[in-house]
Formats: structure tokens, sequence, C-alpha cells
């Protein structure tokens, strides 16, 4: 084969890698931005405010450390739904009867069905848990988010990169000589004794 016809086909399907890798990094932007924008909105819907910096209910060690970097602000990212999941409604879940486990207070409540208090924790914790996994899944969602942004990068980088090898292969291609082979398998002489 002509190596300047190896250049130009390995070219060509180097301008293939690149429109894919393109392409690949444009759905990895839209996943990113749509994913992004939905824990927002979703998550900006709830109104959920952390509490106030120096408020009694930062003041847990199982709670304040975690949550006073966001004190006062309002809940809109997929870090901030996992800090108040986990450190907010987990602890105080866990303060609960029955360490705030639902299936452990539902169980309980339906072995004595005439007690009101237990009746209205099981709402409580099924509303706490309900609450925290909803929050813990925008957190998901937010990660997702992440990794498609990186993604994206790493799409448009290595396209970047392959265009550049394309552009040398090319050029390549004009300065070999035309009758340059590539892969050409020579026969062996031998010699008449």
């Amino acid at each position: 084969m002509r190596r300047k016809t190896f250049d130009i086909l390995a070219s060509l399907g180097g301008i293939v890698v690149v429109v894919a890798l393109l392409i690949a990094g444009a759905l990895a932007t839209w996943g990113y931005s749509f994913a992004s924008d939905n824990v927002r909105d979703q998550l900006s819907q709830q109104q959920i405010t952390f509490p106030a910096k120096g408020s009694p209910a930062l003041a847990s060690p199982e709670i304040g450390p975690y949550l006073n970097q966001y004190a006062g602000q309002q809940l809109t990212t997929g870090p901030q739904a996992k800090a108040y999941a986990d450190h907010f409604i987990a602890v105080h879940l866990a303060e609960m009867p029955y360490g705030g486990v639902y299936a452990k207070v539902s169980a309980a409540a339906q072995a004595d069905p005439k007690n009101t208090t237990l009746q209205t924790e099981v709402q409580t914790v099924f509303r706490g848990t309900t609450l925290r996994g909803l929050l813990l899944e925008a957190y998901a969602f937010s990660v997702f988010a992440t990794i498609a942004f990186w993604a994206a990068i790493a799409s448009f980088s290595l396209a970047f990169l392959m265009a550049i090898l394309v552009g040398f292969g090319f050029w390549h291609s004009r300065r070999v000589a035309p009758d340059t082979e590539i892969l050409v398998h020579e026969v062996p002489q031998t010699s008449a004794a």
C-alpha cells in the first residue's frame, strides 16, 4: 500500500473519531446541564434553609461541624442535600424511639394500634426518612452531573488532540513521495551457488 494512501485513510478515520468525540462531549455537556439544573430547581422548590450560624440547632457535635459551612443558606446543591440528610435529618431520626427506623416504629405501632404516640411517631419517621431519601437522591444526581461534566471535558480534550493528529496525518500525506510504499513484504534473495 502506498504511504500517501495510508496517511489519507488514517486521517479520514481520525476525522470520524473527532466527530464521535465531539458528539460525546456535547451529550455529556447536555447531561451535566440537565442534571445540575434539575437538582437545583427541585431543591430550590423545597425552600429548605439551613439553621442560622450560632443557632442551637447547630450546637450538636454530630451536626455543627458538617452544617456550619452552610449556615443560613438555602439548600440548592447536591453536597448541601447530602450534608442536611446525613447530618441533620439522620441525627434527629436516630434520637427518636427505635432509632428512627421506620420498619421498627411501624411494627411497634401495628402491635399497639391504640398507642397514639406510636402512631404519631410512625408519621414523623416516615416523613423524615422520605425527605432524607429524596435529598440523597438529589445528591446522587448531582454526582452524575459532575461525572458528565468531567466526561465532557475529557471528550473535548481528546477531540482536540485527535484533530491535531489528523492535521499532521494530512500534512504528512502531502510531504511523502508518491511512490513510497508501506507494509511491503520483501522476498529475500537467494544466491545461486
